[in-house]
């Protein structure tokens, strides 16, 4: 089984991790079917500061499918041995098929200051998928 987070707003990936409404966690079996989703509340103020990578690696939660987010949390997350995939885009459920279907990869592109208003990119994106 492969539990996947997805930072959401109005069942769309949100651009920005430490800002998200919350996260909607699938469970995945071996066949890459989807068995469960369940919403996980975001913390209150930056995803960053918070204990969020604990609950989730508490959770058995391995992988996060981000639209984008600062260095500190990428650090952050892949330290309690979630793997992060950024620069998803668009509605929840048509991003995680196109993941289990081997079609997204991590963009490499961070916010490069914290709480930025807008992405701009620190590295150039290897491969990106717009929904």
């Amino acid at each position: 089984m492969l539990k996947i987070a997805i930072p959401t707003r109005d069942m769309m990936v949100d651009d920005h991790f430490g800002h998200c409404a919350y996260y909607t966690v699938c469970t995945v079996n071996d066949n890459k079917e989807v068995v469960s989703k369940e919403r996980l509340d975001s913390p209150e103020g930056c995803g960053c500061k918070s204990n969020i990578a604990s609950v989730m690696q508490e959770m058995g939660i391995t992988l996060m499918l981000a639209g984008n987010m600062g260095n500190g949390a990428f650090s952050k997350l892949t330290s309690h041995g979630i793997e992060v995939i950024r620069g998803c885009h668009g509605p929840i459920d048509e991003v995680l098929s196109a993941y289990l279907k081997g079609e997204i990869a991590d963009s490499s592109i961070a916010c490069n200051h914290h709480d930025c208003g807008s992405h701009e990119e620190t590295t150039t994106p290897i491969f990106r998928i717009d929904l």
